[in-house]
């Protein structure tokens, strides 16, 4: 199992899966998002995962750290199920949603084995 990690997140890949678990309180602005996707492809080194990302810890994303995250966030990635736990993980995750039109399969669960069942199929 391989793993990287900042002062945002921890990022693991385990059984095909690319797992990233946001630490509590976390504010995301452009900077924080650059280094979020910097830190991720160096640890993908050039391969498409599908990622099961808890952004239960996430706080707040400013607009340039979305602007950035939505057109460079799903780099080598094949799809994304949000883990999303208190209202404000689940709003953050809807408005991205709905705001971002992702490029590539995006789902928000609130239970971890259907996130990991809906990315099964991008294993």
């Amino acid at each position: 199992m391989d793993s990287i990690e900042n002062n945002f997140a921890l990022y693991t890949l385990n059984g095909g899966l690319l797992h990233i678990r946001y630490y509590k309180d976390i504010v995301i602005n452009h900077e924080a998002a650059i280094r979020i996707v910097a830190d991720r492809l160096k640890l993908q080194n050039g391969i498409y995962y599908p990622a099961l990302c808890d952004i239960r810890g996430v706080e707040e994303v400013d607009k340039p750290g979305r602007d950035y995250l939505a057109r460079e966030g799903s780099t080598l990635l094949k799809a994304v199920a949000f883990i999303v736990g208190d209202p404000m993980s689940d709003i953050l995750s809807y408005f991205y949603l709905k705001t971002t039109k992702p490029s590539i399969p995006t789902k928000a669960f609130q239970d971890m084995d259907e996130a990991k069942l809906f990315l099964e199929k991008y294993i």
